[in-house]
């Protein structure tokens, strides 16, 4: 997916969700305020929103390569058991 077409970026009033551009049960996530916001919109096409601040994450994920985010956030997600 291109940058572009990604649906959360942050802007000078805050963070912009596009939802119509979101996939279900697709994780998007932003760094905003020194927090990893997480975003995903459900089969019924609710929009859940996730907030880290777990500086531990934040950092590793700052330091992540782009590629590697998502796996990080994954990790971070099954070992916190948040998915439960």
């Amino acid at each position: 997916m291109e940058i572009v077409d990604y649906p959360v970026s942050i802007e000078k009033d805050g963070i912009k969700l596009q939802t119509e551009k979101m996939q279900v049960d697709k994780l998007y996530y932003c760094i905003y305020q020194d927090k990893i916001m997480l975003f995903f919109k459900d089969k019924n096409d609710l929009l859940n929103c996730y907030e880290i601040e777990e500086r531990e994450i934040v950092d590793e994920v700052k330091q992540s390569k782009p590629d590697d985010i998502e796996k990080t956030l994954e990790n971070y997600i099954e070992k916190k058991n948040l998915n439960h």
